[in-house]
């Protein structure tokens, strides 16, 4: 798990320990490389998790676990620092530019976005394998991503995009190869959360 100045670190170290991970909790670049997975996870502010990203070589460990087809698993903010751009409060950030896209203010009469909301998984998902349609999962945010805006491609395997709804319909979690991410807290989502940190966990292990 990348340490990186981020909150909610040792509640996700938790949950990753009870579906059976071996866990390290590390800044350093070497390890973060060598992982056979790692967790990006993420509270508060786009623009600060950036900053604290960008203090550690983030991004571009990041980029070269990719290169390798290496497993990423983002969560909340450690999700919406792998599009292209941030915009909270007026202030326009740049982040790691892993999918196109905005993440910005959902529209809806009540904000912050929290507690448990259900999720429309794709066909063939891999994270969400097990879960019932009405399954619920816990979300504390305020910005996501409103659109989608990757092209389709002839050449590469379509990402699958997961969607929930408050006040708009926003992506709550992506499946892209070895790039996995979600908007809501599996490490605060009880049996639910477990499943997809379990699902992941054995993609990264084969």
């Amino acid at each position: 798990m990348l340490d990186y100045g981020s909150g909610n670190l040792r509640s996700a170290e938790r949950a990753l320990r009870r579906v059976g991970a071996d866990v390290t909790v590390t800044a350093d670049r070497h390890a973060a490389l060598e992982a056979d997975g790692l967790v990006v996870p993420g509270v508060g502010a786009f623009a600060a998790c950036m900053a604290g990203l960008a203090s550690v070589d983030g991004p571009r460990i990041i980029d070269q676990r990719l290169a390798g087809g290496r497993p990423v698993l983002g969560i909340c903010v450690g999700m919406q620092v792998l599009f292209d751009l941030g915009v909270e409060w007026g202030e326009r950030t740049t982040g790691c530019g892993q999918w196109p896209g905005t993440v910005e203010r959902i529209k809806a009469d009540v904000l912050p976005h929290m507690g448990w909301n259900t999720v429309r998984a794709p066909a063939g998902s891999s994270l969400f394998a097990g879960l019932d349609a009405d399954t619920r999962f816990y979300f504390v945010h305020s910005f996501g991503v409103r659109r989608w805006e990757l092209e389709e491609s002839d050449v590469l395997k379509p990402p699958l995009v997961t969607w929930a709804h408050h006040g708009e319909d926003f992506v709550a979690a992506v499946e892209n190869g070895p790039l996995a991410a979600t908007q809501f807290h599996p490490e605060k989502s009880g049996d639910a959360g477990a499943t997809v940190l379990r699902n992941w966990l054995r993609d990264v292990v084969g």
